[in-house]
């Protein structure tokens, strides 16, 4: 139902900040949850950040709480991720992803933090971050 590309990634060095985006197809992007994910080297794809579909709501993982943040402009059907104070253990591909939720009261509030969660991905972008 949307096709999600991402875009921002490159090579940066440590204390650099970079601001993602991801871009969705269609006219409902308003009823979906967005989420980012990341996955780095022989490790498993892990949470990064989420945002309801009206921005009441978002969650960050530990990792990233106080450097990054998730933002959204429905107008634009684009979602968000702002990286700041960036170290090398961030390196990693970093996807975005929603969940169709609604457009009703309470699913202003939904957000999801589990990649199975989400049924549309993008294709990633890299970021690659020097020491």
């Amino acid at each position: 139902q949307v096709q999600l590309v991402e875009s921002g990634g490159g090579l940066v060095q440590a204390g650099d900040s970079l601001r993602l985006s991801c871009a969705a197809s269609g006219r409902t992007f308003s009823t979906y949850a967005m989420g980012w994910f990341r996955q780095a080297p022989g490790k498993e794809r892990e949470f990064v950040a989420a945002i309801s579909r009206n921005s009441f709501s978002t969650a960050y993982a530990n990792s990233v709480k106080g450097r990054f943040t998730i933002s959204r402009d429905n107008a634009k059907n684009t979602a968000y991720l702002q990286l700041n104070s960036l170290k090398p253990e961030d390196t990693a591909v970093y996807y975005c992803a929603a969940e169709f939720v609604g457009s009703t009261s309470n699913s202003g509030s939904y957000y999801y933090t589990v990649g199975d969660d989400y049924d549309h991905w993008g294709q990633g972008t890299l970021v690659t971050v020097s020491s």
